[in-house]
């Protein structure tokens, strides 16, 4: 996982509540068996629909989801954050996430930015007048802001988190901070034993 101290891009308006993981990425792609193309199916059914905004050739550089309430309830496939992440997004605005969902995209490098209604609703007015404005999602600070919406509000996240992203330590990257004790410990383990040292 990369180091994430602030994303600044364009965002992309999805004015739509309770989206669930299977509407995110549906279940048919839950069979692949690597972390990478999920992309290609998110919101899979509703592209069908030519006027879905992700059809729309003017979001096609976003970076930053705006959603409605109630974003990525529903199972607790981590599919749903490899694809918003394989498609390119680098954070998602909501007024509130499934707790599983919002877990995993930390953990996986996605940005989840709690933020009030009035906020949401505030950017994604502003992006359907102009979809180019630039929002900023600053971790150091923990500020959303977008002068073009009057948005400059700070957003809740842990410090625990907040260290894991501005570390880009997923759990693989955790653990190693811990190498050399892993292997130390390893060292003293008896050879007819599991062990973690290479043959």
């Amino acid at each position: 996982m990369e180091k994430i101290t602030k994303i600044a891009g364009r965002g992309l308006p999805l004015e739509r509540s309770d989206v669930d993981t299977d509407q995110i990425i549906p279940s048919d792609w839950l069979k692949r068996i690597e972390r990478t193309g999920f992309g290609v199916g998110l919101f899979q059914e509703w592209r069908e629909d030519p006027s879905f905004i992700l059809n729309n050739p003017s979001y096609a550089s976003a970076s930053i989801l705006v959603a409605g309430p109630n974003f990525g309830t529903g199972s607790s496939r981590e599919h749903a954050v490899w694809a918003l992440v394989d498609y390119g997004f680098k954070a998602v605005v909501s007024p509130k996430f499934g707790d599983i969902f919002y877990n995993n995209s930390t953990k996986a490098g996605l940005v989840p930015v709690v933020a009030p209604l009035e906020v949401v609703s505030a950017l994604q007015e502003a992006l359907d007048r102009d979809p180019s404005i630039e929002i900023t999602v600053d971790i150091e600070k923990l500020r959303l802001i977008c002068p073009a919406a009057a948005v400059d509000v700070p957003f809740p996240l842990n410090e625990f988190t907040r260290y894991r992203l501005l570390e880009g330590l997923d759990d693989i990257g955790l653990s190693l901070r811990y190498e050399g004790e892993i292997e130390s410990y390893e060292g003293t383990r008896k050879p007819w034993l599991p062990s973690l040292q290479r043959a």
